[in-house]
């Protein structure tokens, strides 16, 4: 069992790479998780403390509900997105 991660105890670079995370909308809860063994609650409570009202507020609208955030729900195959136009 892995141990959950403080959010007091981020530095900022990774606070700000949680952050930067949670807001593309294509980085799934289980991704940060994994990365740095924050559960989704954890994630949002971070969120609520670091970002403006009004901006938690307007995330907060665009995760609720929403399948790619969560790995569970994704109907489309797990890996890197890569649009027919992109190279490599």
């Amino acid at each position: 069992m892995t141990r959950l991660a403080e959010v007091n105890h981020l530095t900022e670079a990774q606070t700000d790479r949680i952050i930067q995370m949670a807001w593309e909308d294509r980085t799934t809860f289980d991704a940060i998780r994994e990365q740095f063994h924050l559960e989704p609650g954890q994630v949002i409570k971070l969120m609520r403390k670091e970002l403006k009202p009004s901006s938690f507020r307007l995330w907060r609208q665009r995760t609720t509900g929403r399948s790619t955030k969560h790995l569970a729900k994704r109907s489309f195959a797990v890996g890197r997105f890569r649009c027919k136009n992109q190279r490599g």
